[in-house]
């Protein structure tokens, strides 16, 4: 590695710590989102003021090349699935497939309750109308990540879908042709050549094509992207519906003397390989299993194709090894992290895995490496980053629907509870509330 051939590490053995000196002393990189949004915010304004022309304007700008049109041609879709490496469209097919096995057996079901005789309560599930799903264009190019938004989104109903993804240069300003073949093999045929904030403004406020052509707004943006992308969601916001603000991607590995060092080394680097920002994270009970890995991890670093990326990555302070005293002091470590990805590689793993509060997704055992997640598990790889796993859950079909509450009382049952109604209205000072319920039976007052 660049700064040092092994993980920095933290030792809690022997110590109690409280759940927030936990959170204080492990390691966590992240960004500041707050810090960039005085220069997104110019971009939104613009893009909302001049629409398309202000979007490509940036894109020129940054991408450096601007397309025709913001919407890629139906034939360009066609073309790039045609020329697709058999063995991606091979993959991509079985990756669509499990995703889809996994977020169709997700989808709700309306519930009525009879709360008493003639009054009613149904929870209807409503899918959200038009969504827009980010695909990032940075460091790599991510097909997965069109499959991770756009399944769940079509078992949950949506009708309307727009893939967004930054015009490549390389591609006359298309997307990256694999992005196309995706979105093609889903059934996606709305695909805009635009990336970064200006994509997000755009999908939030709509506009015109340079060909004449409508750009409508959405009402929700899901996916991930890097800090400016993240910012941009941040302030339109209530515009739109997002579905996170994601960070760098993280992973941490609960291990015990059991693991492969071999193993867990390359699942590190797997991460790591994302993004000079991303965390690896070993908690182990294991000296000697932290040292095979750090030396694992100097061999691999040899064989790898962006070993000065990774490099940094491991070496920053986001990433590191926690020595803990026990599985159970284990458990408390990750569950004070809660990672985006969670794997548990210790004597009987699936006990283990089912003691775990706080995790984005747990992979179980030697044989379920993040990897597999990200792409064929059938499980999905949008998930909540910087400790959000304690409170939010990754991208599911649960994301783009919305429960709305059918009320539905006959009169002797309003009545019967109207006396209740009015009487907590005056509790609370509101008593026009209890009059709405009383004219109802009563002659309004002189």
């Amino acid at each position: 590695m660049t700064a040092r051939t092994e993980l920095r590490r933290v030792d809690l053995r022997g110590s109690s710590p409280s759940t927030a000196e936990l959170r204080a002393v492990l390691p966590r990189g992240g960004v500041d989102v707050n810090s960039v949004l005085h220069l997104v915010q110019p971009t939104v304004d613009d893009v909302r003021d001049r629409g398309a022309d202000a979007a490509l304007d940036f894109g020129e700008k940054f991408d450096k090349v601007r397309p025709d049109t913001v919407r890629v041609p139906q034939d360009e879709l066609v073309k790039a699935l045609d020329n697709l490496d058999p063995d991606v469209r091979e993959a991509l097919g079985v990756a669509i497939e499990r995703t889809r096995t996994v977020h169709n057996d997700q989808r709700r079901t309306d519930s009525v309750t009879e709360v008493v005789p003639g009054g009613t309560v149904t929870e209807k599930w409503i899918p959200v109308d038009r969504v827009g799903l980010y695909v990032p264009g940075g460091n790599a190019v991510y097909p997965s990540s069109v499959v991770m938004n756009v399944v769940p989104a079509q078992a949950a109903g949506v009708a309307s879908l727009v893939v967004t993804s930054p015009p490549q240069a390389e591609f006359g300003g298309l997307p990256h042709p694999t992005i196309l073949a995706a979105a093609q093999m889903l059934g996606v045929d709305e695909v805009w050549a635009v990336g970064g904030a200006q994509a997000v403004a755009l999908l939030a406020y709509g506009g015109t094509d340079t060909d004449g052509a409508p750009l409508d707004p959405v009402d929700m943006v899901t996916g991930p992207g890097n800090i400016y992308v993240t910012a941009a969601k941040r302030i339109c916001r209530g515009v739109v519906g997002i579905d996170s603000e994601a960070g760098p991607t993280e992973i941490a590995i609960l291990a015990d003397h059991t693991a492969d060092p071999v193993h867990v080394a390359a699942d590190l680097i797997s991460q790591a390989e994302h993004d000079v920002l991303a965390a690896s994270v070993l908690v182990t009970t294991s000296t000697d299993l932290a040292d095979a890995v750090d030396a694992a991890v100097v061999d691999q670093l040899q064989i790898t194709k962006h070993s000065e990326r990774v490099a940094t990555a491991l070496s920053g302070e986001q990433s590191g090894i926690v020595l803990v005293s026990s599985v159970d002091d284990g458990l408390r470590v990750v569950d004070a992290y809660a990672a985006e990805h969670l794997e548990i590689q210790t004597e009987d793993a699936s006990a283990v895995a089912h003691r775990v509060r706080s995790a984005g997704a747990i992979f179980v055992g030697p044989w379920a490496p993040v990897s597999l997640g990200d792409y064929c598990a059938g499980s999905n790889h949008v998930l909540p980053t910087a400790g959000c796993a304690r409170h939010s859950s990754g991208l599911s079909v649960q994301t783009f629907l919305r429960g709305i509450h059918v009320i539905d009382y006959s009169r002797d049952a309003l009545e019967d509870v109207s006396r209740h109604v009015i009487s907590l209205a005056n509790a609370e000072d509101l008593p026009a509330h209890g009059e709405a319920v009383r004219v109802r039976f009563e002659s309004l007052r002189p």
